[in-house]
């Protein structure tokens, strides 16, 4: 039997509104994805590079004397 969703027309009460949070919060810490393992940190270079704001796409970077 499929479950009917019903609107009312009256405000949830305060434990039905934690229900819903906790519902909500548990289904977010079934669906969310692994987190990265420990020892598999991101790449250093990659890391520097984003710290840096470099990017590949500035003509500038990879061409300087094009420019």
């Amino acid at each position: 039997m499929i479950p009917t969703t019903q609107i009312s027309p009256h405000p949830a009460s305060p434990a039905q509104a934690a229900a819903i949070a906790v519902a909500i919060e548990q289904f977010m810490r079934a669906t969310a994805p692994s987190p990265i393992a420990s020892d598999e940190g991101p790449d250093p270079w990659e890391r520097a590079a984003i710290l840096e704001g470099v990017t590949r796409e500035d003509p500038e970077l990879a061409f300087p004397a094009l420019g």
